[in-house]
């Protein structure tokens, strides 16, 4: 039986056991998926024992995500581009390595909810808001899919220009006053920051100068609608929750640890909104 976990601190809210048990119980697979709590000062022992732990690998979430990076045997190109790991395979020779799976993630699920022609149909620039760890993967994603504009805006603009080395040519980091005019340019617009979480001040943007054709994005799935893509909806625009990317990012980690690739249906998400809900 193959064995899959999530590793975190803490690990006890996070979704990815009900979206892998889901796809296990879907193909009839015997295997398991489990949250594992391990502290910052555990982490390295734990990357040391996994060879021989039982573990076909795993899912990496705060606060390890560059822990891993460092102690990962080998990386994908696309991992030492963000600077972070969220994947862990344990190979046949027992190397472990690490993977970045929210890039693809976040651009899987674009392509599902507007349509694999978003990039021409939406036309402009691509505007990302933030210069954390999501908006590394967001900006490597939006580069690999060909988008030829980019840019960054940060309330830090040190931060902000530090991404902007991750697509050469295409990225371009912007201050946070020069918003409004770029809003009427802009096809796609990212929110990667923490605003609008649940617990977290909205963001207060306008976004009447966006042209009708954009699409507004949220990386945060909780809530499932934040103001930004509600007041998305209400002009009309296409809004693209953050939930997708958390279903999508999960794909290519579990064909690597239980050899079949599954889709992303709307019964998973279903079940996942479903947990979202207070109780």
């Amino acid at each position: 039986m193959k064995r899959a976990f999530v590793v975190g601190h803490p690990i006890a809210h996070s979704r990815s056991p009900l979206i892998h048990n889901h796809w296990l119980g879907v193909h009839g697979i015997a295997g398991s998926y489990e949250r594992l709590d391990v502290a910052p000062d555990a982490f390295a022992d734990f990357m040391r024992a996994l060879p021989g732990s039982g573990y076909a690998g795993g899912n990496v979430t705060i606060p390890h995500k560059e822990a891993a990076f460092r102690l990962a045997d080998v990386l994908t190109p696309r991992a030492e581009r963000i600077g972070a790991v969220n994947t862990l395979v344990v190979g046949p020779d027992g190397q472990v390595q690490g993977d970045n799976t929210d890039a693809p993630g976040f651009i899987a699920h674009l392509d599902q909810s507007l349509g694999a022609d978003w990039p021409e149909r939406t036309g402009g620039s691509t505007l990302v808001l933030g210069a954390g760890g999501a908006a590394r993967a967001v900006v490597v994603g939006l580069a690999e899919r060909g988008l030829g504009r980019i840019l960054i805006v940060n309330r830090t603009p040190e931060r902000a220009a530090a991404l902007v080395a991750l697509a050469p040519g295409v990225a371009r980091a912007v201050a946070w006053d020069a918003l409004p005019d770029l809003l009427p340019g802009t096809g796609l617009l990212v929110n990667t920051t923490s605003l609008g979480m649940a617990g977290h001040p909205p963001l207060a943007l306008d976004l009447g100068p966006l042209p009708g054709r954009a699409a507004v994005a949220d990386i945060v799935y909780a809530p499932l609608e934040t103001p930004l893509l509600a007041a998305a909806r209400a002009r009309g625009l296409a809004a693209v929750d953050g939930l997708g990317m958390l279903l999508h990012q999960a794909v290519p980690g579990f064909a690597a640890w239980f050899g079949l690739r599954p889709a992303v249906t709307e019964d998973l998400r279903a079940r996942i909104v479903a947990d979202l809900r207070p109780a």
